[in-house]
């Protein structure tokens, strides 16, 4: 019926994927809590030397991404409030990280785009992080890497799974 499911040293772990118990989805939801904290551990302690926070790095990694994004476009893929945004590009902005042009077309947009500054500490953050995950699928295996994407991309929203598999789209 279920895919088996195997523990990293490939034996049956006998728990069946279609009949998870709240106490095995449970312990999956602990394993994201840290994970996700392993995952921002080292960029969080890079943007904190120079008074940012984690809006910061996720607008500075969807900066990168797209360069020339327009404002509105990453408010829809960070999912945040316009005043929020504002304050975060504002000091990216300030700080010389990120260059804001007004746009040909049409002059109301405004469109993003890293400074050298902004790509070096992009490449900073993300390295870290490319570490802590290369590192994680090596240890997992090939099969667990396409299985992770796998359950990633299902627990997205839908309209975050339509921005994440274009900028896939763009990448490859």
């Amino acid at each position: 019926m279920g895919t088996i499911m195997t523990d990293p040293s490939g034996q049956n772990s006998g728990e069946s994927l279609l009949f998870l118990t709240d106490d095995q989805l449970r312990k999956g939801i602990e394993a994201m809590f840290f994970a996700y904290r392993g995952f921002t551990a080292d960029p969080d302690r890079i943007l904190a030397e120079k008074s940012y926070g984690r809006a910061h790095h996720r607008a500075i990694h969807f900066i990168h991404r797209s360069p020339g994004t327009t404002v509105n476009n990453l408010l829809n893929i960070l999912g945040v409030t316009k005043q929020s945004l504002n304050r975060v590009l504002r000091s990216l902005i300030e700080d010389g990280l990120v260059e804001s042009r007004v746009g040909q077309k049409d002059k109301r947009e405004r469109h993003l785009y890293l400074t050298d500054a902004g790509e070096a500490l992009e490449r900073e953050l993300s390295d870290a992080q490319r570490s802590r995950m290369r590192d994680a699928y090596r240890q997992a295996g090939p099969d667990a890497v396409q299985g992770f994407r796998q359950v990633l991309e299902a627990m997205m929203d839908r309209d975050m799974r339509k921005h994440f598999l274009a900028m896939k789209d763009k990448s490859t």
